[in-house]
């Protein structure tokens, strides 16, 4: 099933995002993982590409599992920064032939080694934005696509304006959506979507809430996407960082009343970056269960 069937339909969509083991050793443990969140029949599941931008298949494996075995929707990501056309042309025919319909298009990373590689013209690198990877999936199949949005800026752009601009550029390349990255204040978003909204941008945009379960992951979430830490999330960390159990059960509930806010405030879609932990996937199902089962 498309995704915008579901993000369009008016009802709260809770969904969770997954990763691929980074090798085969660790499959097992990952795709049971990754079952577990399914068995908790999100709205659809989205499974990360490999690690460091790989070419391996255990991102469509992990979905195209999830797909075929417990008939939910999946979407798969595809970075490109790393990437030929031939390689592209590979793994967006593998996706096609695994039966999944939705494409997460992204740039990627550009660590310190694709950047030497791309420098030195190695490997004919062809894409340079996400927007390349959208227009070329627009003609390879009958996929949906969506991509990823900053409500804080991305990182590389100079403001909010400039922003906005590439984000409506892959809108009018065939982005059908958009995923937002970890944010901690949802005054953050509603802000965004103003923005977007008076820019003409119309598309469905998901919420992308980052539980925060133990105190370690909290500079590795700021590193990752810079994201603004208010003060009530500061004070949580500094009061229950130390004991590990009572810092998951704050974290889960920290991210359960963001998601409840958002909810109450118009927002229908939310993603959860569930680092494949089925406990904290199941927890924060389970305090909206009678939020979404009366929508």
């Amino acid at each position: 099933m498309k995704l915008t069937e579901i993000l369009n339909n008016g009802k709260f969509t809770l969904s969770f995002e997954v990763f691929p083991p980074k090798t085969w050793d660790s499959f097992k443990s990952v795709k049971e993982a990754t079952e577990q969140i399914a068995k908790i029949k999100p709205s659809f599941i989205s499974v990360t590409y490999g690690a460091g931008g790989g070419i391996g298949d255990y991102t469509v494996d992990i979905a195209e599992n999830i797909e075929k075995n417990y008939n939910i929707p999946t979407l798969a990501h595809l970075t490109c920064v790393s990437s030929n056309k031939e390689i592209i042309a590979k793994k967006t025919e593998r996706i096609k032939n695994a039966g999944i319909e939705n494409i997460l298009a992204l740039r990627g990373d550009l660590t310190s080694e694709i950047l030497e590689k791309r420098k030195n013209k190695l490997n004919g690198y062809d894409y340079n934005h996400a927007t390349d990877l959208i227009k070329e999936l627009k003609q390879k199949g009958d996929f949906c696509i969506g991509g990823a949005c900053y409500p804080e800026v991305h990182p590389e752009s100079g403001n909010s304006k400039e922003d906005i601009c590439y984000l409506k550029k892959k809108t009018e390349a065939g982005c059908e959506f958009f995923i937002t990255q970890m944010f901690f204040d949802n005054n953050l978003l509603y802000n965004f979507l103003y923005k977007l909204r008076e820019a003409g941008i119309t598309v469905p945009v998901v919420a992308g809430i980052m539980p925060i379960t133990s105190a370690k992951q909290v500079e590795r979430a700021v590193k990752l996407s810079g994201s603004f830490m208010p003060q009530r999330f500061k004070n949580l960390v500094d009061r229950f960082g130390h004991n590990d159990l009572a810092m998951k059960q704050a974290g889960i509930a920290y991210a359960t009343d963001q998601i409840i806010d958002l909810y109450a405030n118009g927002i229908e879609n939310v993603h959860v970056y569930s680092m494949n932990k089925p406990e904290v996937a199941q927890s924060i199902k389970n305090n909206l269960s009678h939020i979404i089962e009366n929508d």
